[in-house]
């Protein structure tokens, strides 16, 4: 979050009508939003701004808000423009940032002293120009010369015919099934710990493995799918969660970076991997036979992926783990790119490890976060309130942040899955948030839902698997 001038405090006028026991400070993007751009409507000099996101490929997305005249209140101003700015970051993508109106060049100065290397958003920037191999360069120009957006439509996916495996690497299992003409014929889950693993031929090793097994139960293989946390540009690592213990640069460039072009040359074979977020969102649609879907996965992280009103996946990076959600001053600090109040935060294992002290659950600080889920899963089950109120929290910040998904995503679904939503726990959190959306945002349509018993299963691995075509 920009840092606050003198006096300055994030708040709101009317108080959240959702608001946690144990977590009851947080300020909704989405309700201190809507206060803003009420206040810009009936403050006279407020301006249009425009913000366009530009990728090498020609591909663009625009986004128009509101900001009030300088000198009236120049902290949330920039507040505004800088948390709107960062989550079209992450969610949609682009290296070449344009913002046009009466303000433009005040909002360029500010938003390049802060996305900078050795800015207070350096972690996003450095991270982007990881993605795109080239700096953010944000630039004010006219309105005129916005390019007009133009949304790269992914024909992946969708495709069943043939023999094929499907495999999604996650931070504590990787999965893996083998389909011929659609129907899974084996599936299976092995537990791993790659993380903090430096070598990347620990993660070669187990993707092999996995892939052999599967394969052993097909006559021959067609075409091979994944999915994994992580931003994969035409099957490139960009960045990767998976490879976080991959410190050393050239490793990465070496190693891990072209690992899946590797490996379909190995297998000669159609081979296509993208985001575990966008491929749950392909499952959800493929399932539901509706478009427009956000899925978002709750699980070490949080990933995120869309399938357009079209039906079709997109370029956009939908990596909402960074995204804010909660603009309060001193907000949880997103342990990786040290910013406050991001989603990985309120929806992810990180977020019931912040959380379960705060109900008055207290467990060995060295216990992983899995084992941490496990055991507030246990105390669920056995009606504890201290675990209610934890899964009360998650879903009251998850009914505001869908509020504010819904500001830059077309949604008419939000598929909700991952490890965090497993159980009863999962149905309260869906219940509250629920509530929230009726009781806060009841001009919003848009229905919240988790997968059958036959899509954790192998919803996952069928979408996946059906990602390239035989041609």
């Amino acid at each position: 979050m920009p840092p606050p001038e003198a006096h300055s405090k994030v708040r709101l006028l009317r108080p959240p009508l959702h608001v946690s026991e144990i977590d009851p400070d947080q300020i909704p993007a989405a309700l201190w939003t809507r206060e803003f751009i009420t206040r810009c409507q009936a403050t006279v000099g407020s301006s249009p701004l425009t913000l366009t996101l530009v990728r090498a490929d020609g591909t663009s997305a625009t986004f128009r808000t509101l900001v009030l005249p300088l000198g009236v209140n120049d902290f949330e101003n920039f507040l505004h423009v800088e948390r709107t700015f960062k989550f079209l970051l992450w969610s949609r993508g682009g290296n070449e940032i344009k913002l046009a109106g009466t303000l433009a060049d005040y909002f360029v100065g500010k938003l390049r002293e802060t996305y900078q290397p050795g800015g207070t958003r350096s972690f996003d920037c450095e991270f982007h120009e990881k993605i795109f191999e080239t700096p953010i360069v944000i630039d004010a120009v006219d309105e005129s010369k916005l390019p007009t957006p133009l949304t790269s439509a992914l024909t992946l996916g969708r495709h069943l015919e043939g023999c094929r495996i499907g495999f999604d690497l996650g931070g504590s299992d990787r999965k893996c099934a083998a389909l011929i003409e659609g129907k899974v014929v084996f599936s299976e889950e092995v537990k791993w710990d790659p993380y903090f693993q430096a070598d990347p031929n620990y993660h070669l090793a187990g993707i092999r493995d996995s892939l052999n097994r599967a394969a052993a139960h097909l006559p021959r293989v067609d075409a091979i799918g994944g999915s994994a946390a992580g931003v994969y540009l035409h099957n490139k690592v960009c960045i990767a969660s998976l490879f976080r213990g991959v410190t050393n640069s050239k490793v990465f460039s070496e190693k891990v970076s072209g690992i899946f072009l590797d490996l379909a040359k190995e297998w000669k074979v159609p081979f296509e991997v993208l985001n575990d977020g966008d491929v749950t969102a392909l499952a959800a649609s493929m399932s539901l036979g509706r478009n427009a879907v956000l899925g978002v996965a709750m699980g070490t992280s949080v990933a995120a992926g869309y399938v357009d009103s079209e039906g079709k996946l997109t370029h956009w990076l939908s990596e909402l783990a960074f995204v804010p959600v909660d603009y309060r001053d001193g907000g949880p600090l997103d342990e990786w790119s040290g910013d406050q109040g991001c989603a990985v935060q309120y929806f992810s294992q990180q977020a019931v490890g912040r959380l379960l002290p705060l109900a008055g659950i207290h467990l060995p600080a060295t216990l992983p976060l899995p084992e941490k889920l496990e055991a507030l899963q246990r105390l669920m089950a056995q009606g504890d309130p201290r675990a209610h109120k934890v899964y009360k929290t998650i879903g009251i910040a998850l009914g505001y942040a869908v509020a504010h998904f819904a500001s830059f995503y077309p949604i008419s679904a939000l598929l909700i899955m991952g490890r965090v939503t497993t159980g009863a726990g999962g149905d309260l959190i869906i219940a509250r948030a629920m509530m929230v959306l009726r009781d806060d945002f009841p001009e919003l349509r848009i229905d919240l839902i988790t997968p059958n018993e036959k899509d954790k299963r192998h919803g996952q691995a069928i979408a996946a698997a059906s990602l390239p075509p035989l041609s």
